[in-house]
């Protein structure tokens, strides 16, 4: 029996995913979240086989999620449904030590066959996206990264070198090298691209 946690922040899609896996004989759908923190202290308390979780959620999101099983070193194996066909979310994803990355129009009966593929050991990417995947690099390094997030949320410099711990000239020698190596011309632009690539 394979045995997983769901982590889904929309109900329909959650219930829909729930109801789909749950007719499959050898799949047992263990408990489902709504948010990234649930479905962190869920992982721990049901050790599950497989979590299967969307990119973007409340709290944790999925690719958080996976980084920290694999900080942790915890025996499970991680696949994602999403709506993302972004190449720079795959790499990172794969980065993160995730086996199956799958979008949400993909045909139902593919996220069966995938879950049972990445717990035989295997790897499921759509492999359109896989080819895409290696064709252009992510310039930003993971500070830059997580500046121009706060940056395009609106936060100012002074309260992003807050809650960073950084100087406020620091914060804004990463929003320059990250607006420099996306080659536009603000802070907005360049959040704006990122998030298009997949890069945020």
């Amino acid at each position: 029996m394979i045995r997983i946690l769901l982590a889904e922040d929309q109900a329909m899609v959650r219930g829909a995913l729930s109801a789909l896996l749950g007719l499959e004989s050898d799949i047992e759908v263990l408990a489902s979240a709504a948010d990234g923190e649930t479905a962190w202290r869920e992982l721990q308390r049901l050790k599950p086989d497989l979590l299967v979780t969307d990119i973007e959620m409340p709290g944790l999101t999925g690719l958080e999620l996976a980084q920290r099983i694999q900080r942790h070193e915890l025996p499970i194996k991680v696949v994602i449904v999403t709506t993302f066909a972004r190449p720079g979310f795959l790499r990172r994803a794969l980065d993160a030590g995730v086996s199956g990355y799958l979008l949400k129009d993909a045909p139902a009966e593919n996220l069966a066959e995938a879950l049972r593929t990445v717990h035989r050991g295997g790897r499921a990417i759509d492999p359109q996206l896989a080819l895409e995947a290696w064709s252009e690099a992510d310039p930003l390094n993971d500070r830059e990264r997580q500046v121009l997030r706060l940056a395009g949320e609106g936060q100012a410099a002074g309260d992003i070198a807050t809650q960073l711990n950084l100087s406020h000239g620091t914060v804004r020698n990463y929003l320059s090298e990250a607006i420099g190596k996306l080659g536009v011309s603000n802070r907005i632009e360049a959040y704006r691209l990122a998030r298009q690539k997949g890069w945020l």
